[in-house]
């Protein structure tokens, strides 16, 4: 029989959503328990969206977007959101952007200014841009060309699993790109997708919900209207043959593999795609799940093993194609082709066995937790608010989420292992360097 859980509860925060004349939508999440308030713009543009022969661009706008604005100069921002008590933001993803801030209650004012100014407009010039690329090659140098696995799997993986340039380059960057980059390139960019009515302003934490809705109209609405531009669908069909591909990695201590597989659709098929997100627990959180127990302390074949959605790991942010990823680091010597065989053992154990007494249950239970220990935190909630307004028009669906997760059912999560079959799986494997 399915199993229905009873025992989460949805959590019950208030959400008002609204459109301004000029396309800009608004969330608020009112909460009054502590004096802060979280403040984020989410644009609908991310690595995905980046032209040809300008990797890393969606990620180097980003930057330019904190080197002033219409009627601030270089460092305001900053000043002015510390000077406050707050802390501010920015991260590129593959398909949104955000910037945000968290302050006191009373600063909101100042964060909703900001925000608003250089939606208007940031200061795109020479300058700013020939040092913003070379703070961006410097991030590039530090997290991946001089860190043992950098960009693996997030980097290396994608070209591996897709063919097509938004879902397969490298969203980091190549230098020959960023140095190619123009001023005219970063105002075409944000001619076409920094359009309020590509962006989803949210505001959440402790305020008053006529008095922010005043203070948003005052801020934003007088930028003027553009409207956001058709996004392009970049769906691949799905892998016939299995893929794997290898490379040596000169800081490496140990060899590393990660493996792929194909999910439904995490937007137009919801219901198909959350059973994928509890199978990836059910496979590898705590020592009790199936690859930790047989890889780790049984077979000692991987020091570590993880599983995720998404290859940023962001299981509610992402648009289709996505992937469920598993990881692991093996001991020396280790050997990837025994590793592959066992994890397509123990999928195809549950999926023809099922799940032991009480082993979704207590996985259940523990993703419940870490997500609405992240929920309480007013920045989680106001960005998760604001990409779930952007990719759904439905905010209120985090108060749902718990209550979804615990609603997929045994007979669900055997099916989605039976799908992660070794044909339709995208492979690569780091072979560790000899650098001294």
């Amino acid at each position: 029989m399915a199993r229905r859980s009873n025992k989460i509860a949805a959590t019950r925060y208030p959400v008002e959503r609204l459109t301004l004349a000029n396309g800009l939508r608004v969330v608020l999440a009112p909460d009054r328990s502590a004096p802060v308030v979280g403040v984020a713009v989410v644009y609908d543009v991310g690595i995905r969206s980046e032209p040809e022969g300008r990797t890393g661009f969606a990620h180097l706008f980003e930057h330019l977007m904190f080197q002033g604005s219409a009627n601030l100069e270089k460092l305001a921002h900053f000043r002015h959101v510390q000077g406050s008590g707050g802390t501010f933001n920015g991260s590129t993803h593959l398909d949104y952007t955000d910037y945000f801030e968290v302050l006191p209650s009373n600063a909101l004012e100042r964060a909703l200014f900001l925000e608003a100014d250089r939606m208007r407009g940031p200061r795109l010039t020479e300058e700013n841009l020939r040092n913003q690329v070379d703070v961006v090659k410097e991030e590039i140098r530090v997290n991946v060309l001089n860190q043992p696995y950098g960009g693996f799997p997030w980097l290396t993986l994608p070209p591996v699993m897709f063919d097509t340039f938004p879902n397969a380059h490298d969203g980091y960057g190549s230098f020959t790109d960023l140095e190619s980059a123009t001023v005219a390139d970063a105002a075409d960019f944000f001619e076409r997708y920094y359009a309020n009515g590509n962006a989803v302003l949210s505001v959440a934490g402790d305020f008053d919900v006529a008095e922010a809705t005043a203070l948003v109209e005052r801020h934003f609405g007088s930028v003027p209207a553009r409207p956001a531009p058709v996004r392009p669908s970049f769906d691949e069909p799905d892998l016939t043959a299995e893929r794997r591909q290898s490379y040596t990695d000169r800081l490496a201590p140990l060899p590393a593999v990660a493996a792929a597989w194909r999910v439904p659709d995490p937007i137009t098929d919801f219901a198909g795609y959350l059973p994928y997100v509890v199978l990836a627990e059910v496979l590898t959180d705590g020592d009790a799940s199936r690859l930790v127990e047989r890889l780790v302390l049984k077979d000692r074949s991987v020091t570590s093993v993880g599983g995720y959605l998404g290859f940023m790991g962001e299981p509610f942010e992402v648009r289709d194609p996505t992937a469920l990823l598993l990881q692991a680091h093996l001991p020396p010597g280790g050997d990837t082709d025994k590793l592959l065989r066992s994890v397509d053992e123990e999928l195809d154990r549950l999926a023809q066995d099922g799940l032991a007494a009480g082993e979704l249950a207590r996985t259940q239970a523990r993703m419940v937790t870490h997500l609405l220990r992240d929920t309480d935190a007013v920045l989680s909630r106001t960005l998760r608010m604001a990409v779930l307004e952007q990719q759904r028009g439905e905010p209120g669906l985090l108060n749902q989420l718990p209550v979804l997760l615990g609603e997929v059912t045994e007979e669900q999560i055997r099916a989605a292992a039976a799908t992660l079959r070794p044909e339709r799986r995208a492979t690569v494997e780091v072979i560790p360097g000899a650098a001294r």
